[in-house]
């Protein structure tokens, strides 16, 4: 089996890969487990490839046709679409997050429909699709209303993954994602970097702005969690999620008091104390504008996990990223 993961060199990316070479198999269109021959990690910049033989490394520009193209055959018959310019890029420049975040998605399901070999596709979709005035719980059934150009091009690309899919030009699997927290390294353009940013920094002995106010209600998710979510949502059997492809993923709602509250539980006053809430106007509103949580019955019993509560995602980074951390 061929796989292609788009935004290959990313964070989301990378660990997706790790686990995939990890486990070897993906479960294919016959339902029937089948060896991981080659993963392509694609990426405008070189990816890692782990000294890893089954993997290829590629590199270019997801927007340029072409590029599409030549990437994809009919041997790779599995893609996640992570690629993604973040929502505070996607909001300050339009067309470059119209570029990557919609037409980039329309190119590649274009292409899978000229090679007419019907791959999955895998497609990472946000929070930031819903807006608005919400109710506390959001539903399946809640209406989206993206306040910002990253939610409305997330929206947008799910709609053209679940029509493609309808017409049997792709298998597609639209997960709609959590705030992904806690990320390692350093901060990057997303309206939610500060979700990682108020846990890694402290930890790493920096001060840290919060630019929310401290009550705002938040849907996270960990890392691992979300690559398990890919990898769970690629294997699903078609009958199980033919009548709705788009699935919100399991997290945990959590204010930024209780996330502050949690790694002082963790790690002590002492580094909480290295946080300053200082809010900042255009992203407390694009923040704000989504959902605090959701509804994730449908997830939980198609057999998506999620984080057991918010001490645990910062327990489980500090294993994995800060081995040396005591309290």
């Amino acid at each position: 089996m061929k796989v292609l993961i788009t935004g290959g060199a990313g964070f989301l990316g990378q660990l997706l890969a790790t686990r995939l070479l990890d486990r070897g198999f993906l479960i294919n269109k016959i339902g029937v487990a089948e060896p991981l021959s080659e993963l392509i990690l694609f990426d405008l910049i070189p990816a890692n490839d782990f000294g890893d033989p089954r993997v290829r490394v590629i590199t270019g520009n997801i927007s340029d046709l072409s590029t599409i193209q030549q990437l994809l055959s009919k041997e790779v018959t599995s893609i996640f679409h992570l690629a993604a310019i973040v929502s505070g890029q996607a909001e300050e420049d339009f067309d470059l997050g119209m570029s990557i975040n919609l037409d980039a998605s329309r190119h590649l399901l274009d292409v899978c429909r000229s090679l007419g070999h019907v791959p999955k596709v895998v497609f990472t979709s946000s929070v930031a699709v819903y807006g608005g005035v919400l109710p506390e719980l959001v539903l399946d059934s809640t209406a989206l209303n993206p306040k910002s150009s990253y939610g409305a091009q997330k929206a947008m690309a799910e709609l053209l993954l679940n029509d493609y899919s309808r017409k049997g030009y792709v298998d597609g699997r639209v997960l709609r994602l959590p705030t992904i927290t806690v990320r390692p390294g350093k901060p990057n353009q997303a309206a939610s970097s500060f979700v990682s940013g108020i846990i890694r920094e402290p930890l790493n002995g920096m001060a840290s702005i919060c630019p929310v106010q401290s009550s705002l209600r938040i849907w996270v998710s960990s890392p691992d969690r979300a690559v398990e979510s890919f990898i769970h949502g690629h294997d699903l059997p078609i009958e199980e999620i033919a009548n709705n492809r788009t699935i919100n993923l399991p997290g945990v709602s959590v204010t930024v008091n209780e996330m502050m509250s949690a790694l002082e539980e963790v790690s002590g006053k002492e580094v909480v104390d290295l946080i300053t809430v200082k809010p900042i106007e255009i992203i407390e509103r694009i923040v704000k504008s989504w959902p605090g949580a959701w509804d994730d019955t449908r997830a939980k019993k198609l057999g998506f996990k999620g984080d057991a509560h918010f001490v645990e995602i910062v327990q489980n980074y500090i294993s994995a990223h800060l081995h040396s951390f005591t309290k």
